[in-house]
């Protein structure tokens, strides 16, 4: 994305109305955009500053903005249920997300953590994404190259059993429904000390995912969930607002180790989180 401060033409733009609808697409010299509330012309927009008022044929009044990560990502079109931002932003802190990094994910769905995670790693970073289904694999790769994201971002279709052409990966990411039976191909794809994450709707589900982790040298697992409660912005009036996006899914978290054949080690992993019994088979 572009962040100077004016309009360019390509770039990603949105037009918000004054009850806060918004409409996000890409700024094409010589096109319009067309909604229920009037024509505004491309060319009337590029050059503009970020944040200017402007106006429709029909007289009604939108403001020009650059789209945060949270609006591109809310209106991704989708065949699955994706990512909120609040677990996303947690997500992309917690597994330590970077520039520069090469950085996997297993389960591309719609493509909003894929396309989260080519933001957070730059340009010179690098998101390799497998995906088993075609045509989910399809929308995704389109909504990554509409953000403008594409040469960041590296695309394989696989059955994840297979496991994986990577063995250096700084973080994974797997966003599938039964992780724990891929925990030890995840294993072989990270570097050492390398940075585990999942997003897990059940209680069962974690259950396996953590027993997975342990059996395949994973510490440091720690489980979470994110509560995000929103409030009225009104100075006069400041309360809760009537809904809360409350709970999304848990998310798991571990860093793999490496063994070791000190004899002080199965206390030491007792300590981080690591199944004593795997640890001891190693010494």
């Amino acid at each position: 994305m572009n962040y100077s401060s004016t309009a360019r033409d390509g770039d990603l733009a949105q037009l918000v109305g004054l009850t806060h609808k918004h409409f996000i697409f890409n700024l094409a010299s010589g096109k319009d955009f067309q909604s229920h509330r009037g024509v505004l012309k491309h060319d009337d927009l590029i050059g503009l500053p970020w944040g200017s008022q402007v106006f429709s044929h029909t007289g009604a009044p939108f403001f020009l903005l650059q789209p945060s990560l949270s609006d591109i990502l809310n209106e991704l079109p989708r065949t699955t249920q994706i990512l909120y931002p609040k677990d996303i932003g947690y997500i992309l802190i917690q597994m330590g997300i970077a520039p520069g990094q090469t950085v996997m994910e297993a389960g591309t769905g719609s493509g909003s953590m894929t396309i989260a995670l080519a933001t957070a790693v730059s340009a010179d970073g690098k998101v390799i994404s497998y995906e088993q289904k075609p045509a989910v694999q399809n929308l995704a790769r389109k909504n990554v190259e509409r953000i403008g994201l594409a040469s960041r971002v590296t695309f394989k279709l696989r059955d994840i059993q297979e496991g994986f052409d990577e063995s250096d990966a700084d973080a994974f990411f797997l966003d599938v429904q039964n992780p724990f039976d891929y925990i030890s191909q995840v294993r072989n794809a990270l570097k050492p000390g390398g940075f585990f994450g999942t997003i897990l709707p059940t209680f069962n589900q974690v259950e396996k995912t953590l027993n997975a982790l342990r059996k395949n040298k994973f510490a440091f697992i720690e489980v979470c969930e994110i509560l995000l409660r929103y409030y009225k912005a009104d100075a006069s009036r400041l309360r809760p607002t009537d809904r809360m996006v409350a709970h999304t899914g848990f998310l798991v978290f571990g860093r793999k180790i490496e063994a070791t054949l000190d004899p002080r080690a199965v206390e030491l992993a007792n300590e981080a989180g690591v199944d004593s019994d795997q640890e001891a088979s190693s010494v």
